[in-house]
């Protein structure tokens, strides 16, 4: 089941445009081109809980954390930057998960990017 979760995350993080993925701090990591960051796999951070980190426009993280405090959280070092937390041990509508990575690639990704992403390329 790990493996299939992590399959359906990494698919949802490189079908976006010009997306990458590499190992950062022993984890997979999806970047938009060479860099920036904008999703990281954490399974390994301190409660040894399957998720992943996500960047996140300004108030997602609250919005998210609120909803359901059992599916999201506030991750340790990237939260204060806002990024959110998103558990993959727990049941998750894949269509918010969806959300969560496109919204963190328009964060992070340059404008001709999200150009494309929203003409559908």
């Amino acid at each position: 089941m790990r493996e299939s979760v992590i399959d359906r995350l990494r698919a949802l993080c490189l079908a976006l445009p010009e997306a990458t993925e590499r190992v950062s701090h022993g984890e997979p990591a999806w970047f938009v081109r060479r860099s920036p960051q904008f999703a990281t796999l954490a399974d390994h951070h301190h409660d040894d809980r399957l998720s992943f980190w996500a960047a996140a426009p300004a108030g997602a993280q609250q919005d998210w954390v609120r909803r359901d405090e059992e599916r999201f959280f506030v991750p340790p070092y990237v939260g204060g930057r806002g990024w959110v937390g998103v558990y993959l041990d727990v049941p998750q509508d894949w269509r918010d998960l969806a959300d969560i990575v496109e919204e963190a690639y328009r964060t992070v990704a340059p404008k001709t990017l999200v150009a494309r992403l929203d003409a559908g390329e």
